[in-house]
């Protein structure tokens, strides 16, 4: 009786134990966006594992006209794993211990998460690993930022995107909060209004020639935005006009959108013969199937604000089109 008593408590302790390891869904949704806590003990985070962590993972964005780093990082000792911080959406676990691992857990103790687990049995090892790894963590984390704005989008009232769709065959989550401002036979422009400043998109389509896939390829789009800026987006001076910045070389890398080759072209944009200026991310959609580049842009306008948020939110909510099947 003592025997079967004693079973009973220890199943009851295991099943409850296990119960209690089950990942539980946090409202995560409603955190900072790009940021990363980083559990790593004091020793590490101010010598050089910490330097390359802030180096690979505070870098500054690319095609931001001031310096922002790619992930908002916040230190914590590793001990605080086991209490408060597995609630954070985006963890990095660096220890310097006898077994050397590198994985990516994927809600491993809240959803949605994604959790790095790095260590190594010295510091060598340890940078080594950061060092082969970085573009894999920053890849998986922004995907997973980037999924999780697209469902704060989703739960939000959304814009009646009719006029996109009937012109475009695409469909996307765009906030309400976008209002139309311009449109053409094959042009559309949105706004939302922010302090002190505004965000934009903007969609356009042109002849799948129309940019060859070679090294003249960000000249080529270079042009055709600028051409876009002179028919449609003028300042409220007169003989103003939105053109590519001369002096912001753009950066020029290949992607995929909707399972479909694309140019992402980010750099910064001004207003001939004004003032007004700031940066801009454009996809250029090879849709071969209908003989056409889809161009979607997103730019912002936000002086006394940093940017990096903004153009996020925007690079979010291009990266929701779907492209429709003819009808």
């Amino acid at each position: 009786m003592i025997k079967a008593h004693f079973l009973f408590l220890f199943l009851a302790t295991l099943f409850i134990s296990c119960k209690n390891r089950e990942v539980k869904p946090v409202n995560a949704l409603s955190a900072s966006v790009n940021e990363v806590s980083v559990l790593i003990d004091d020793q590490l985070w101010n010598g050089e594992v910490g330097d390359s962590i802030r180096n690979k993972f505070a870098s500054p964005v690319i095609g931001l006209p001031q310096e922002e780093p790619v992930f908002t990082l916040k230190q914590y000792p590793v001990k605080l794993l086991e209490g408060f911080m597995t609630n954070s959406r985006n963890i990095i676990v660096v220890k310097k211990e006898s077994k050397s691992q590198f994985r990516i857990e994927n809600n491993e103790y809240t959803n949605p998460q994604v959790v790095v687990h790095i260590s190594g049995s010295s510091v060598l090892q340890i940078l080594d690993t950061i060092q082969s790894n970085d573009s894999l963590i920053i890849k998986r984390i922004k995907d997973s930022e980037i999924s999780v704005f697209q469902e704060r989008i989703k739960r939000d009232s959304l814009l009646d995107i009719s006029k996109i769709k009937k012109k475009f065959n695409i469909q996307l989550n765009v906030p309400n909060k976008y209002k139309l401002v311009a449109s053409g036979r094959k042009f559309i422009w949105l706004k939302k209004e922010i302090t002190s400043g505004n965000l934009s998109l903007i969609f356009y389509q042109i002849p799948f020639s129309s940019i060859k896939d070679n090294s003249s390829a960000v000249k080529q789009i270079t042009k055709i935005r600028d051409s876009i800026g002179r028919i449609y987006i003028h300042g409220a001076v007169p003989r103003t006009r939105m053109v590519t910045e001369i002096a912001f070389s753009p950066f020029l890398s290949k992607t995929k959108i909707f399972n479909k080759p694309t140019f992402e072209t980010k750099g910064n944009w001004e207003l001939l013969n004004d003032f007004m200026n700031g940066p801009f991310v454009n996809y250029a959609i090879l849709d071969q199937s209908n003989d056409r580049i889809l161009v979607i842009e997103g730019f912002c306008y936000a002086p006394s604000k940093q940017k990096r948020d903004l153009m996020f939110e925007l690079e979010s909510i291009i990266k929701s089109v779907q492209f429709l099947k003819k009808k």
